[in-house]
């Protein structure tokens, strides 16, 4: 009787949530798109009356000279910028807090995230600090709002995944906890967000397919939840039609410009719909197994959809069935349920053909009640999920991610 009161609480959030979400996600990134279309984002810099940039991104980058095209037409353009590389995957609190004390030390007037989720993250979250300079990251909370103009903030993303550059929220870790946390305001989307394919021909297959993998399931979630619009819906159903024609094949062969390019947009639009229509528990669980174990957020997400999509059920089955016949799995002469569960085993094995595990070994048995409480406690009310939850049910579903 409780847990029934629970989930009708549950449904009627999520429906003050599909209002809300749609008065607050009306604007969208301005693009810039193409091979070598980094080059042209010292024109972007200049129109928006800002000439010194913080660059947010991560030594490994740094190491292959991927910024250099850039800096060189920052020089010739005049345009200073101070580089803070300090990043690491899973960008933690004091990161931030180094970040937004370059920011002002050197006083800059915009910020560029240049990188995978991790820098743009960092970014975003920085600006959210330099516009509050008083409080802590703890302080902002999970949405909040900030007042007047902020400074020209520009996403360039070099993996084909994370979809941060399409969204209004960073992702941070408190490592006293262990715990990922979102923190989001309107005002942190970017400006301009560069997808250029060129930045991504460098990537190592195993980042190339994990990657992909976070674009799917980013699809996939925002399309199957309740309160997508037909909007957020042609987005995702195009993300998971690119990622069924085009990632296993890069994945072997990543030098297709022309792919990386259809991947770039593939997961722009996949981050789009999910500011629309928002994440499940896909996400929900592998934020806390990013916490806990730092596995990569796109491993995690590859690994732990199968399972989620089939916890879900029949309550799903309708869409995946239409995302099926989408990606070219099967026909609408199939029934519905056969079409879903050719879905779901479609994205398992796409992950074998890309060497990517069907468990996670790093679960410890003492674990999981910790992490099953912190994943149910991030999706609900706040994820609009096509079937709600309960701790048993999330007990289970981590359970068999371990044993399988």
């Amino acid at each position: 009787m409780i847990w029934t009161i629970k989930k009708g609480f549950y449904r009627i959030m999520h429906k003050f949530e599909n209002i809300f979400v749609k008065r607050m996600t009306k604007k969208e990134p301005k693009l810039l798109i193409g091979p070598g279309i980094i080059k042209e984002l010292h024109t972007a810099i200049k129109s928006e009356g800002v000439s010194k940039s913080l660059v947010v991104t991560d030594k490994g980058l740094t190491k292959i000279k991927i910024h250099d095209e850039m800096f060189q037409t920052f020089k010739k353009n005049e345009i200073e910028y101070v580089v803070f590389d300090d990043v690491l995957p899973n960008p933690t609190i004091n990161m931030v807090e180094t970040a937004k004390k370059v920011y002002l030390e050197n006083n800059c007037d915009c910020i560029i995230g240049f990188g995978g989720g991790s820098p743009i993250d960092c970014a975003k979250i920085a600006l959210a600090l330099v516009m509050k300079p008083g409080k802590k990251v703890r302080d902002l909370g999970r949405f909040f709002r900030i007042k007047g103009d902020v400074p020209p903030f520009f996403a360039v993303p070099t993996t084909a995944g994370t979809g941060a550059e399409a969204n209004f929220a960073g992702v941070i870790t408190d490592p006293d906890t262990h715990e990922k946390f979102a923190v989001a305001s309107t005002k942190l989307l970017p400006k301009y967000a560069v997808l250029d394919p060129e930045l991504t021909l460098a990537l190592p297959p195993h980042i190339t397919s994990t990657t992909g993998m976070d674009t799917l399931t980013h699809a996939v979630e925002s399309y199957i939840n309740i309160i997508g619009d037909e909007s957020s819906d042609e987005k995702a159903t195009r993300a998971v039609k690119t990622v069924f024609n085009n990632l296993v094949s890069l994945y072997e062969n990543g030098n297709q410009i022309e792919a990386r390019e259809e991947m770039a947009q593939a997961a722009y639009q996949a981050g789009s719909a999910m500011v629309r229509a928002m994440l499940g528990y896909c996400h929900a669980i592998a934020h806390k197994l990013g916490g806990i174990y730092n596995i990569p957020h796109g491993l995690a997400n590859a690994i732990i959809l199968p399972y989620v999509l089939d916890y879900y059920g029949e309550n799903a089955h309708k869409k995946l069935s239409e995302l099926a016949i989408a990606a070219g799995i099967g026909g609408d002469t199939e029934s519905i349920s056969t079409l879903a569960e050719r879905f779901i085993q479609a994205i398992r094995d796409m992950n074998k053909k890309m060497d990517i595990p069907s468990s996670i070994k790093e679960i410890k048995s003492e674990d999981i009640d910790i992490i099953a409480q912190a994943a149910l406690k991030e999706g609900n009310p706040t994820y609009p999920v096509p079937k709600i939850m309960n701790l048993e049910d999330m007990r289970e579903v981590i359970t068999k991610l371990k044993s399988n």
